[in-house]
């Protein structure tokens, strides 16, 4: 788990933390926290990352002389019992974004995904980016007190310049993110024996083509023995608001479906979570561009906190499901299947559907 957040430079603090539980001597450790700079400002992040914890279990930390205790829970290393997470994304600072927050917390998630597009800082306001974390600290914890861990992948509002743009373009999101992304902005992260999250960059930093796509070809291919294959990434392969396009310009989807969703395809990846349309969206099963009850489910569109309205849906044969609200998405696995539910903002059930695993698991 890794344990972070800015402010000013106080020089190395440490973190105690210790498994929760009713013992009064119970074996607390400790752990050192690291700094870097953040950018354009005088404020550090301070990052501490706890290794060597139990599978499936609840911790609680406290911060440097703070009486005060946080929780968190770690992931199981097995998945014999019902787990869930939330996804969503393109959020923003507003009200709507933090109702979403409390809406998703509510569900008691072992984390949030969020798929692009965080605070919409792009690449150039760190207040932004910060006034963004705040909100989440203050409003991602669950009704037993726990805080719930952030997962994200890159958007266009990341960056200056949205595409095509450096490291250097995207100060504000990777000082916290770096950790998972130190190289590239595009990664997997491995939980247990049961699941892999596949985590992508649609062009704003590394192109599609090339080596991302040679990287993802063979990540997928690693992985066949999962339960459960989940890629995610910000612009939608099969949009619900933006125009279905055929050329190959930034931030269309036309290079998702020609380099990525081949790979999907040919190794059976569950679902993909997309983003950047700012609606409500489930399509059909999709294989080579055409409805196919054994193709792949695309699952969005990005509207957690800003929102859209839907534009000639008819003229989009693909969508199963579509609306305009403020939501984020319950995916709960039970077993071989997973239970993917739309939650509106209100707590409305948008949409719900059942995916059962493409690959067979390591238990058969």
């Amino acid at each position: 788990m890794t344990v972070q957040w800015v402010g000013e430079d106080v020089g190395r603090t440490k973190i105690e933390y210790s498994v929760l539980s009713d013992k009064e001597d119970e074996d607390w450790k400790s752990a050192k926290t690291e700094l870097k700079d953040y950018p354009d400002t005088d404020l550090r992040v301070h990052r501490c990352e706890l290794t060597g914890l139990r599978p499936g279990t609840e911790y609680q930390f406290r911060v440097g002389d703070e009486q005060k205790l946080r929780r968190f829970r770690t992931m199981p290393a097995t998945a014999t019992n019902t787990l869930q997470f939330v996804s969503g994304g393109d959020a923003g600072t507003g009200s709507h974004a933090i109702g979403t927050n409390i809406l998703a917390a509510k569900q008691e998630p072992y984390f949030a995904f969020i798929g692009g597009d965080l605070a919409y800082d792009n690449g150039s306001s760190p207040r932004t980016f910060l006034r963004y974390l705040r909100n989440y600290s203050e409003h991602m914890i669950d009704p037993k007190g726990r805080m719930i861990p952030m997962l994200a992948c890159i958007g266009n509002h990341e960056v200056k310049g949205g595409y095509k743009g450096k490291r250097q373009n995207a100060g504000s999101y990777l000082s916290v993110f770096d950790g998972f992304y130190p190289e590239k902005t595009f990664g997997v992260l491995d939980i247990g024996d049961y699941m892999s999250l596949v985590l992508l960059d649609t062009g704003h930093i590394a192109p599609i083509n090339g080596e991302q796509a040679d990287w993802l070809e063979q990540t997928l291919a690693d992985r066949q023995d999962r339960q459960h294959l989940i890629v995610a990434n910000h612009v939608p392969a099969y949009p619900s608001h933006r125009p279905w396009a055929h050329d190959t310009n930034a931030g269309t989807g036309a290079d998702n479906r020609k380099y990525w969703s081949p790979l999907f395809e040919k190794y059976k990846v569950d679902v993909v979570l997309e983003h950047h349309d700012h609606t409500f969206k489930r399509t059909h099963p999709m294989m080579d561009g055409q409805i196919n009850q054994n193709g792949v489910l695309y699952l969005g569109d990005g509207s957690w906190g800003k929102l859209r309205p839907l534009k000639s849906p008819e003229l989009r044969p693909y969508l199963a499901a579509y609306g305009s609200s403020y939501h984020c998405t319950v995916h709960r696995f039970e077993g071989n299947q997973r239970f993917h539910v739309a939650l509106e903002e209100s707590g409305k059930v948008a949409d719900v559907c059942m995916t059962v695993s493409k690959r067979p698991s390591k238990r058969g």
